[in-house]
């Protein structure tokens, strides 16, 4: 075809379109119900395995190591095989995992089927953002990052409150094997349907169909691209910005926020669970209203150093000042869910500063600093727990008090201090490619 489309055809590209964007979307939001659901079965995982809080983090945790160590080898799989083939066999493997992780007999089963859910998973954020620069123009790729995110978080949002009912029915074992059984059958039906690019659809590709020269295909080796990618100091201040306030994030939303209103204020799970389900509903608003605001601006920098000081900022008033349950704890949570959305800009900062061929590696590498971030930070805020616990055990568990909790949100503060440092050190991109433009 030519950079030309008749109407028909132009309705047809964008059914394609659509529908390879919503199945790599629902395999994206499995990636955030797997994250997040340990926090929901913290206390069920806790009596299950018999295990200490720094033990439950590095269970947790697992998932996040192998996540961390495959985000490279993610966006070199994304920008070479594509993510057809990558997240099929990513979600192939994640589903395995879940089911292994539901059956587990004792604490080392579970640990390796944790393990291969991470493994599994690692690649289909990737694959998902390097299709969206294919099949989307760079003009909205920061809304469309966004809407992404918005989407995806509804996982996290299952993993919260949804979970904690849903455990009212089920147990943690069975609720793991049915997710792992959808994720086999997403498996299937990622082969069937999706396609890495518009032109393996008989399509001109996005800058074609804009009247654009498409961009180059890649002309050198993978791993030539990949070390210009890692030498490329305006890609790395995403990596720490990510490594500090969402994976900052995603360690307390995902394993210590309902223990907290547990332990320190007494509330049930249920109750409990609605509190970092606010944070996650926020976060997938504030993922979309940053994304939007950075393309509305044309600037990602402010829009990123904006959200690493109102992270500092609430993580303060986490430790300093005199909330509960109610209007304060939900205003508290919501806003450090809302204020981490400005991550999402990051992904477009990293991609516009390198080749476009090497997007995928790009996002791979800023990426990683998000998951290596929760997965120091979940078995740390253990340990703070733990290094003044007082003794306390309630039904075989476990109970740390606020003067515990307080430690680790320090912690926290400081994850949040280091994004911004590294906030100001990121490369305005005006939302192109400026990837053969000289540093000012």
């Amino acid at each position: 075809m030519s950079g030309h489309l008749s109407p028909e055809e132009l309705r047809h590209f964008r059914r394609v379109r659509w529908t390879i964007y919503g199945l790599l979307v629902l395999s994206y939001m499995l990636v955030y119900f797997h994250r997040m659901a340990p926090g929901a079965v913290a206390s069920e995982l806790m009596q299950t395995f018999q295990t200490t809080g720094v033990a439950l983090g590095s269970l947790a945790a697992t998932y996040y190591y192998i996540y961390t160590a495959m985000q490279i080898p993610s966006g070199v799989l994304a920008d070479t095989l594509g993510p057809r083939i990558s997240v099929t066999v990513g979600s192939a493997v994640a589903g395995t995992g879940s089911i292994l992780f539901g059956l587990a007999p004792d604490f080392t089963t579970a640990t390796v089927g944790r393990f291969l859910v991470g493994l599994g998973v690692s690649v289909v954020f990737v694959g998902l953002m390097r299709s969206n620069t294919a099949w989307f123009s760079e003009r909205v790729y920061g809304r469309i990052s966004g809407f992404t995110l918005l989407l995806g978080n509804l996982g996290s949002i299952m993993a919260a409150a949804p979970l904690a009912m849903m455990l009212g029915l089920l147990t943690w074992r069975q609720v793991f094997v049915a997710i792992g059984i959808f994720s086999l059958v997403m498996a299937v039906v990622t082969w069937l349907l999706v396609r890495n690019r518009p032109e393996d659809m008989g399509f001109p590709s996005i800058r074609e169909l804009e009247g654009l020269t498409p961009h180059p295909p890649h002309d050198r080796h993978w791993l030539h691209a990949q070390w210009e990618v890692f030498r490329n100091r305006d890609a790395w201040p995403g990596f720490w910005v990510n490594f500090g306030i969402t994976g900052n994030l995603f360690s307390f939303a995902g394993l210590w926020g309902i223990p907290l209103m547990q332990d320190v204020f007494g509330l049930d799970k249920t109750s409990a669970s609605g509190y970092t389900t606010a944070s996650l509903a926020s976060f997938a608003a504030g993922c979309l209203a940053m994304g939007w605001i950075s393309d509305h601006l044309g600037l990602r920098k402010p829009v990123i150093l904006g959200a690493a000081v109102l992270s500092m900022a609430t993580w303060l008033a986490f430790v300093l000042t005199p909330w509960g349950p109610g209007p304060s704890g939900y205003l508290l949570f919501s806003a450090v869910g809302f204020v981490a959305g400005g991550f999402v800009v990051t992904y477009a900062a990293a991609k516009e500063v390198c080749r476009p061929a090497s997007a995928g590696m790009a996002i791979a590498l800023v990426n990683t600093g998000l998951f290596l971030g929760a997965a120091i930070m979940q078995p740390a805020f253990g340990w703070m727990l733990d290094l003044n616990w007082d003794g306390t055990m309630v039904d075989g568990l476990r109970r740390y008090g606020m003067a515990d909790y307080r430690n680790g949100l320090w912690l926290s503060f400081g994850f949040a201090a280091l994004a911004f440092l590294a906030g100001l050190r990121i490369r305005e991109t005006h939302c192109r490619y400026i990837a053969s433009e000289p540093r000012d």
